[in-house]
């Protein structure tokens, strides 16, 4: 669990929760924060607009369904693919590619395994990095679309809570003389505008933040394994591959994330 996300989401609603008890009412004042209305306008209004955007009503589920990426520990195994690359060019080095095909055996980064394979089977370097190149940017693309779906949420909700802010206030101006109806019609202009700010600020904008922030990983990730294969195929010094990888990390990170496995591998392969 990540819980960085987990207590960020709580948190916002802590803060908001807290604005509204600690006045004279109490937690009775939580009553005045909920409007059915308000909310089929701007929550039901905003959903349903994505869903005429959408492709499909499985592609919506889907899209909604992806706020539980951002509750998993995001992964940084950039280290670990490149001590693996590593390893993979010794072997190349000292046994030829074909043996690659049993190292690869091991290998649970089905991209990386993807692209092991394709130099094992003889693919042309050029027709490798396409392969791997078209992949990656699907990858993203899809990424992406998830992504935009967050984006155009956020943009929807302020837009629908206005859409209801100016109902409460029409009917209130239709009913001025009625000095009674004013409060109500009052209360739903404004709810429905603090639930169009709560579904952009406190969900759909810090959602699509936290998977722009996955994908970049991701995308880094397999960047790396594709100059790792095309590397090795490539028929370069394991310490020069090692050294052109680690360029991919943080200056400060370069070291911690390949101690240990920075070395006596590569030492190897230069004198192979």
């Amino acid at each position: 669990m990540d819980l960085a996300s987990i207590i960020g989401l709580v948190g916002c609603a802590a803060a908001v929760v807290y604005g509204i008890v600690s006045g004279d009412q109490g937690f009775a004042a939580l009553n005045n924060f909920w409007d059915f209305s308000s909310f089929l306008i701007t929550i039901l209004g905003s959903i349903f607009c994505m869903l005429t955007m959408a492709d499909s009503i499985p592609g919506l589920i889907a899209s909604l369904k992806s706020i539980g990426l951002i509750m998993k520990t995001p992964e940084s195994n950039e280290g670990e693919v490149i001590h693996t690359i590593i390893d993979l060019a010794n072997v190349a080095r000292k046994e030829g590619l074909l043996q690659l095909e049993e190292a690869a055996s091991d290998i649970d980064d089905e991209f990386l395994k993807k692209g092991i394979m394709l130099i094992v089977d003889g693919t042309d370097q050029e027709l490798v990095t396409s392969i791997l190149e078209t992949d990656l940017s699907c990858v993203e693309r899809r990424h992406n679309k998830v992504i935009s779906f967050w984006d155009g949420l956020a943009a929807m909700g302020p837009a629908w809570g206005m859409i209801g802010t100016l109902i409460g206030l029409i009917n209130m101006l239709k009913l001025l003389d009625d000095p009674s109806s004013i409060g109500p019609n009052m209360a739903v202009a404004l709810i429905t505008t603090l639930y169009g700010s709560l579904l952009a600020n406190w969900i759909s904008i810090p959602i699509a933040s936290k998977l722009r922030a996955i994908n970049a990983t991701e995308i880094m990730t397999k960047e790396v394994i594709c100059e790792g294969i095309l590397s090795i195929q490539a028929g370069e010094n394991p310490r020069v591959i090692e050294e052109k990888l680690k360029s991919f990390l943080a200056p400060k990170l370069r070291d911690e994330a390949l101690n240990g496995g920075d070395g006596g591998g590569a030492d190897q392969g230069g004198e192979g």
